[in-house]
């Protein structure tokens, strides 16, 4: 595709999230007396979409949403931030994507989500969503959505020239046929070791980690929260370091660190340059009231 309409198209999912913060987690069995709580749109997919266009790209979405109030939010959401929503089909037969995260007051969270509609995302409409909104220089996917959906749109984008960045998270194994259709992968330290088989807790088991991630993917970033963050490519091993801030919350700082980079890859810069961009970004984040 000589000239695609937008900068990122985000393919995955969307999420209506129900925060709550609370002193720690609850053991089993266990009933703890919460702070206050929040509805926040998100899903990894939403959240992607909505940082790439707050990082200056031009954004569309395609996902899958119920006819429920918790849909016309998510939609309302992505349209308010500038992401491109017609690609976003409303589901008649099951409810919207959900999720319940506690917050933990050091900045922690620990969440777990309902996947509804997002599990309806269906291969051949996929491709077809691709075409219809225009194509984009970057394409961003996530393990939230079946496989089948994600070697679908990244076909597409393989075919128009696009770049394909695969957030694996959360973590499960990939096929190989769909890691051959991928430009750069980004994982964090938790999906580093279930790829790699090594325990992944600072930058130097990180560096182990990608010589044993990505024999298919030319380009694999390691995120690793307050200890920065990894990049091969092109069989180069380059850490880049944190930037120190006062945490407030880290849930969605992945995401953000995602969309920033799509953007900025997009905009025709390095994956380095764009890394250290979306660095920046996800620092920014997690030091934010939100």
């Amino acid at each position: 595709m000589s000239s695609p309409a937008f900068d990122v198209i985000v393919c995955g999912s969307l999420h209506l999230d129900i925060m709550v913060h609370a002193p720690h987690l609850p053991r089993p069995d266990e009933t703890v007396v919460g702070t206050k709580w929040a509805l926040q749109c998100g899903g990894k997919g939403g959240n992607q979409a909505v940082m790439a266009a707050r990082a200056g790209a031009r954004v569309a979405m395609i996902g899958r949403v119920g006819r429920d109030d918790f849909g016309a939010r998510l939609r309302s959401h992505l349209a308010d931030a500038g992401v491109d929503c017609r690609a976003v089909l409303v589901d008649e037969s099951i409810g919207s994507g959900m999720s319940a995260a506690i917050l933990r007051d050091g900045g922690d969270y620990g969440a777990v989500i309902v996947s509804g509609s997002n599990l309806r995302l269906e291969p051949v409409a996929v491709a077809e969503q691709w075409k219809a909104v225009g194509g984009a220089k970057v394409l961003i996917l996530q393990n939230e959505i079946p496989e089948p959906a994600n070697l679908a749109a990244a076909g597409a984008a393989n075919a128009d020239g696009a770049f394909v960045i695969m957030n694996a998270a959360p973590a499960r194994a990939m096929a190989s046929a769909l890691l051959d259709r991928i430009d750069c992968l980004v994982v964090n330290r938790i999906e580093a070791d279930m790829l790699s088989g090594v325990p992944v807790r600072d930058p130097a088991d990180a560096a182990s980690a990608l010589s044993k991630i990505g024999g298919r993917v030319k380009n694999v970033i390691v995120t690793l929260g307050g200890e920065g963050l990894v990049i091969k490519s092109d069989d180069t091993i380059s850490p880049i370091a944190a930037k120190r801030v006062k945490v407030v919350s880290s849930h969605g700082a992945g995401d953000c660190f995602v969309g920033a980079l799509a953007a900025k890859i997009a905009s025709g810069s390095s994956l380095t340059e764009a890394a250290e961009f979306a660095n920046t970004a996800a620092a920014g984040y997690v030091a934010a009231e939100r």
